[in-house]
């Protein structure tokens, strides 16, 4: 079990990158990696991508970076769920962000779920070819589970790993950490994924290592990481209830958005050498 003992971003992991590694990016996925990690002055937010209850109210708030919420009121259909997602952007807000397999970031939010209902939500990491739906660090209001999984992500399970699960209005401190490292076998870009429930300590899942793409479509999205286009944001979706005598609302919030930009930070020792002495 990892803990770790700072808080807000993980500058420490991505601190540890070696210099000469990072001068490689470039080389090592050229086609790829034009050394642009995008920097969002907004954010995009997509209503209803799942829509089994066409006939329920949804209210968004967009005060990015300080709370974005979206409410999901009168569920009373039969079916599966509703899904609603935001987006980091670089336009303020008109179009999704779009990572490149070398981009090098970390972002975080205090998120909470709630309302008379049950259902999921949290942060989303998703790929080219599921933008809104796959590609999630889960909060599920209803089991308890605390997962990451989907698209490109590697698996990890808080539940599994430190016995912790959600309970619905908890604030739930969730971090993701992509480094591309030099996006080869020997090196894959990794992910980590960080948590707080509440006023608990702060857990980690440690450097995580991204497996092979798919190697007919790496010409052109590329291979061992998180792929070409990327979309990075998060997610709410409410469970239907299934039952003539109920109507529902779920709320998904998330406060304090944090976004670092690290492929921005200059690669020179007395950078890498203050970053480090920050988290000793």
């Amino acid at each position: 079990m990892k803990r770790i003992r700072y808080n807000g971003l993980a500058t420490a992991t991505l601190a540890l990158c070696a210099i000469a590694l990072c001068a490689t990016l470039a080389q090592a996925d050229g086609r790829f990696c034009p050394g642009n990690t995008p920097t969002p002055n907004g954010a995009n937010i997509t209503l209803r991508v799942f829509n089994d209850c066409p006939t329920s109210t949804v209210t968004a708030v967009n005060g990015y970076p300080a709370l974005i919420s979206i409410s999901d009121s009168n569920i009373d259909c039969f079916g599966f769920a509703n899904l609603h997602t935001w987006s980091f952007s670089t336009d303020g807000g008109a179009t999704e962000a779009k990572y490149e397999n070398c981009s090098w970031y970390s972002f975080c939010a205090n998120v909470v779920l709630n309302g008379s209902g049950v259902g999921e939500g949290g942060l989303r990491l998703a790929p080219w070819w599921s933008p809104d739906a796959d590609g999630k660090f889960m909060l599920n209001a209803k089991t308890g589970e605390i997962a990451c999984f989907g698209g490109r992500l590697p698996f990890y399970s808080f539940t599994a790993n430190y016995a912790v699960s959600y309970t619905k209005g908890t604030n739930a401190f969730m971090e993701i950490v992509y480094v591309p490292n030099s996006l080869s076998a020997t090196m894959p870009a990794t992910i980590e994924y960080h948590l707080r429930l509440g006023g608990g300590p702060l857990l980690s899942s440690g450097p995580l290592n991204f497996d092979e793409g798919n190697v007919a479509e790496g010409a052109v999205h590329g291979n061992w990481g998180e792929l070409v286009a990327a979309y990075a944001g998060g997610y709410v979706q409410p469970y239907l209830p299934n039952d003539v005598t109920l109507t529902v609302d779920f709320t998904g919030s998330w406060a304090d958005i944090c976004y670092q930009n690290v492929g921005a930070t200059p690669t020179k020792s007395s950078t890498w050498g203050k970053l480090k002495t920050l988290y000793r």
